[in-house]
C-alpha cells in the first residue's frame, strides 16, 4: 500500500510578526514543524516553549517539535506537557536516548530522535522499540535554506529496511533542503514525513506549494 506523505512546514521560515496568519496559511499541511534552537547545540537561536504554546492556541494541527538543544533531558518533558504531538531531540546531545523516549511517551507525546548528517544510524537500531519517529537531517542543523545532502538517503534506506524487517510502526522524517526536486527521492528511499521551510513559505500560495510537494513525493 502506498504511503501517504506527511507534510510538515517549518515555521522557522514564517514571518514571526504575523505568526498566527502564517500558521493558518499552512492549514492544508499535516503537521506544524517547530524548530527550537539554543545557540549552543547549533549556532543559531530560534524560539522556545512560549512560542510553541502560542502556536498551539491558534491551530488544531499537530505540533512536531524539533529540539536542537543541549540537555534535552531537562527541557523536552516541558514540551510534551505543553501538548506537543511529537518531541524530537538529538541523540548527539543525550546520554540515554531510550530513557528520554520512554519519558516522553509516559507524558503522552510521540518520542522521536534525530541524527545529524555525519551521525551513523545503525548504533540506534537497538532502541527503535522506544522510538515513534526518527528524524534524519539532510543539512547541518541550525539554519534554513541549505542545500539537500543526497548522501543521507543511504541512511534512510538502511533505517527503512530495519523498521520493515522488524515490523515496527516507527516513522522516518527528513529535514533540510526538501523541495519539489528532492522530495521524490526521499520518499522512494523510505521517508514518511517531510519538513519543508522555504519551499513552502517562500511561495505566495502556501496551499499550492504544499499540494505540489505531495504530488512530487509520489510522482
Amino acid at each position: 500500500m502506498q504511503r501517504e506523505p506527511i507534510i510538515a512546514p517549518s515555521i522557522l521560515s514564517a514571518d514571526f510578526a504575523h505568526l498566527a496568519d502564517d500558521v493558518d496559511a499552512i492549514a492544508t499541511a499535516d503537521w506544524v514543524h517547530v524548530d527550537v534552537m539554543d545557540g549552543h547545540f547549533v549556532p543559531n537561536l530560534s524560539f522556545g516553549l512560549p512560542v510553541m504554546k502560542a502556536v498551539s492556541k491558534v491551530t488544531e494541527m499537530p505540533l512536531d517539535v524539533h529540539l536542537m538543544i543541549e540537555d534535552p533531558e531537562r527541557w523536552a518533558p516541558d514540551y510534551a506537557k505543553a501538548g506537543a504531538h511529537s518531541v524530537t531531540f538529538h541523540v548527539e546531545a543525550s546520554p540515554d536516548p531510550a530513557a528520554l523516549c520512554r519519558t516522553l511517551r509516559e507524558l503522552g507525546t510521540k518520542s522521536a530522535i534525530s541524527v545529524k548528517p555525519g551521525t551513523a544510524i545503525e548504533p540506534y537500531f537497538d532502541i527503535l522499540d522506544d522510538v515513534d519517529m526518527v528524524l534524519i537531517m539532510s543539512v547541518e542543523p541550525g539554519f534554513g535554506g541549505q542545500s539537500f545532502m543526497a548522501e543521507v538517503l543511504d541512511k534512510v534506506r538502511a533505517l527503512r529496511q530495519e523498521i520493515d524487517r522488524r515490523g515496527l510502526s516507527t516513522l522516518i522524517e527528513i529535514d533540510g533542503g526538501i523541495a519539489a526536486d528532492t522530495i521524490g527521492a526521499s520518499y522512494q528511499a523510505g521517508v514518511d514525513a517531510f519538513v519543508a521551510g522555504s519551499a513552502v513559505y517562500n511561495q505566495a500560495d502556501r496551499a499550492a506549494a504544499i499540494a505540489q510537494l505531495r504530488e512530487a513525493a509520489v510522482a
